[in-house]
């Protein structure tokens, strides 16, 4: 249970259930159950009751703690929690019960013991012996099974009640009363003795509650000031939380247009670089048509020099010219006018594939420019996206690096 319910329940035991009673008026209720358990015992045990009889062992002497701690103090919980239901459900005569079952499972053992005996076996074995759930649920059912009566009790009550009147009647008036004098003189000297202890605990609480009072508010004053720096911090970081909002915008816009310029820059090498490829393959289909054109041309005159019996003297079959003997004899047979036409006409075709030769460097060198060109806008466009790149990350580590310093 939680501590408020077991107080509960304690309270509730004291007061509604009697249990309180044995410890008032110097323990005069605790003495007639002791009476009543002895007549009880002379009813169920005669046997064992006029042992103890014999060996002069009293009630008081081993069933004290079975009244005022519900044999909480020598036995296990188990069997504690089973005698507690008990007693919540059928009041504090379950006590005389539990206590008959004990005696009565230890007759036999106690029959055999003095009153030295009696006493350490109540000490020692008894208790061992319930450490097994099997012997405490036999004790259990033998309390239940054993009827003792309401009635039964009262009358027992009322002959202890008498017997003591009929004791006080024989004593001497005088002794009674200076015994009662002296009862009520401890009573008085105990009372004194708690009000000096309370007084001094009442003193001893103020100063405790003083030095306390002293100490709260010291502790006020210092929260007061960590409250105050607090606000303070607390001011300054949402100050520094506005710059790093303005830093973060103006680095976002710096980001968008550096992006945006760089996008442009993108697009522009990038038609730059379709127009160069475009004019690369109109100068490549232009080249290849010369070529086409210049061979075919080529074969063209082959063909000619071939078909016509004087120009085969002066050329071979790969439309080189023949050798210096040969010529002269051939020259000398020929008129100048011819001579001079086949070389007029000779020189056109070798300056033709000159300048054929003269656009076909001249256009691999355009191309290999253009690539150049091409290389280099590419290397510009990542550098400038590396550059913008790094400069970004750059920038948010610091504005990182800041705040986190700012805060730790």
């Amino acid at each position: 249970m939680p501590e408020e319910q077991a107080f509960s329940v304690l309270v509730k035991i004291m007061f509604d259930y009697g249990l309180r009673e044995l410890f008032k008026q110097n323990f005069e209720d605790l003495h007639c159950k002791f009476y009543q358990l002895e007549r009880l015992m002379q009813e169920y045990i005669p046997d064992l009751y006029n042992h103890f009889l014999d060996i002069s062992l009293e009630a008081h002497m081993y069933a004290s703690q079975w009244f005022l701690t519900l044999f909480t103090a020598k036995f296990p919980l188990y069997m504690v929690f089973h005698i507690i239901d008990l007693l919540l459900c059928e009041g504090i005569s379950v006590i005389f019960n539990v206590a008959l079952g004990l005696l009565k499972t230890s007759k036999d053992d106690l029959l055999l013991t003095d009153f030295e005996g009696a006493l350490k076996f109540f000490r020692v074995q008894l208790p061992k012996r319930y450490r097994s759930e099997e012997n405490a649920k036999k004790l259990m059912e033998l309390a239940c099974n054993m009827k003792i009566s309401q009635k039964k009790l009262k009358k027992y009550e009322k002959e202890y009640h008498t017997m003591r009147e009929q004791q006080a009647q024989q004593e001497d008036p005088i002794e009674r009363f200076e015994r009662e004098n002296r009862r009520l003189q401890e009573a008085n000297m105990r009372l004194e003795q708690e009000n000096d202890d309370l007084a001094h605990e009442l003193v001893t609480s103020k100063i405790a509650l003083r030095k306390d009072l002293d100490n709260a508010e010291e502790k006020a004053d210092a929260l007061n000031k960590e409250l105050l720096m607090t606000k303070q911090k607390l001011i300054d970081a949402e100050e520094e939380k506005r710059r790093l909002e303005e830093e973060s915008a103006q680095l976002k816009e710096m980001c968008r247009r550096e992006l945006d310029k760089a996008e442009s820059e993108i697009k522009k090498n990038s038609s730059i670089i379709g127009d160069y490829k475009q004019i690369c393959s109109q100068l490549s289909e232009r080249l290849e048509k010369q070529q086409t054109a210049n061979k075919v041309e080529i074969e063209k005159i082959r063909q000619n020099v071939d078909d016509c019996e004087r120009c085969r003297e002066f050329f071979n079959k790969e439309g080189r010219i023949k050798g210096i003997s040969s010529a002269k004899e051939v020259l000398d047979e020929d008129t100048d006018e011819e001579k001079e036409t086949l070389k007029n006409q000779l020189r056109e075709m070798e300056l033709e594939l000159a300048q054929t030769k003269l656009q076909l460097v001249e256009a691999e060198c355009k191309i290999q420019d253009l690539e150049h060109h091409l290389g280099l806008a590419l290397n510009e466009v990542q550098a400038a996206k590396k550059t913008w790149f790094n400069r970004t990350l750059s920038s948010i580590k610091t504005a990182t690096g800041v705040q986190g310093n700012e805060t730790c």
